[in-house]
């Protein structure tokens, strides 16, 4: 597995990058090619440690967990983020496999884990409506009069491309644009 480490307000030791490559290399079994492992370690405010796990398997399918460990244990982050991405991997093994890519992951899981499998995605209403070009900030204010937290529209600052521009949990606002390339 090929890992990529980042440290934001904080500069770690070289026992707990192998950790974290030890506890991440277990979830390369269910990858048919190598993965990219991504690896963020933070600090915030009263020694709260998180970390930012993604893998990126070779076709393009991406897992992703964020896991914060208050009491500044930075292992213990990386176990629980390592658990979130063995679970999602286990728990729509079949989704994956069958509707989105079927050679994203490994069809076979080792017996020793229960496979739990989630009903179909139930689309109960669709909605159709024209997409108005306007600014980002006229987006922002349009989502704001519609108490949503989120609006789609076309960006007259970027040749019309389709955007989304969304309410950010962590405050403030963010924008999706699109882009051409698949």
């Amino acid at each position: 597995m090929k890992f990529t480490f980042t440290c934001k307000k904080i500069s770690l030791n070289d026992s707990v990058k192998a950790y974290a490559e030890k506890k991440i290399g277990k979830l390369e079994k269910y990858f048919k090619e190598e993965p990219e492992a991504t690896v963020t370690f933070a600090v915030e405010k009263k020694n709260r440690c998180i970390v930012e796990v993604m893998l990126r398997g070779a076709n393009g399918t991406l897992f992703r967990a964020v896991c914060e460990d208050a009491d500044g244990d930075m292992r213990g982050a990386i176990d629980e983020a390592v658990s979130q991405i063995d679970r999602k991997i286990r728990k729509n093994k079949t989704r994956l496999a069958k509707n989105l890519r079927s050679d994203a992951i490994v069809p076979e899981v080792p017996e020793e884990f229960d496979i739990h499998e989630e009903r179909e995605f139930d689309i109960v209403r669709t909605k159709r409506f024209a997409v108005k070009p306007m600014s980002p900030e006229e987006a922002i204010l349009q989502m704001n009069l519609l108490g949503h937290s989120f609006f789609v529209f076309r960006n007259t600052d970027d040749d019309n491309a389709i955007c989304v521009v969304y309410t950010r949990n962590s405050g403030g606002y963010g924008i999706i644009e699109t882009s051409e390339q698949a």
